[in-house]
């Protein structure tokens, strides 16, 4: 398989697991229980995709800049992108980008409203290619960051 987009729906139900744990400092409830997830040490806490899809984003300033539209992972599984809706208007957010709070449903991304505003948007009609080597870079590099190498199964 090439390294594809696959996109989520917001009826996903994949578990997220390890890549959303090692990112993440917030654990949360497991969704839907009614009780907390086992994050007792030894255990790996998993993380679900409706736990992140309609989460609200906020930049420096507290600035609202939409909600976690879908995922964007490659072929081998890991997550590399949230597509932000911030009415109609879509802006890729490199995973390591977005610091949550899954209590309170917020991600925030270290960069000001300036540099929001320099990033290109688009369409669902006009999905970028996620994986293309350039996109990639200038992507990471607004958000201050080096896209990690391409895991192959």
């Amino acid at each position: 398989m090439s390294k594809t987009a696959i996109r989520l729906g917001s009826a996903a139900a994949l578990l997220l697991g390890v890549s959303v744990a090692m990112a993440q400092k917030n654990p949360p409830p497991a969704a839907g229980t009614g009780t907390k997830a086992d994050n007792s040490p030894g255990t790996v806490p998993a993380y679900r995709a409706k736990q992140v899809l309609g989460t609200k984003v906020v930049i420096q300033g507290n600035t609202n800049i939409g909600t976690v539209e879908d995922i964007v992972f490659d072929d081998a599984g890991q997550i590399d992108y949230l597509i932000v809706d911030n009415g109609g208007k879509l802006v890729s957010v490199p995973w390591e980008a977005a610091k949550f709070n899954f209590e309170q449903r917020t991600a925030s991304v270290n960069i000001t409203p300036d540099v929001y505003r320099t990033i290109p948007t688009y369409t669902v009609q006009t999905y970028p290619q996620f994986f293309a080597p350039t996109y990639r870079t200038d992507v990471y590099r607004y958000y201050g960051l080096t896209p990690r190498p391409f895991r192959r199964r």
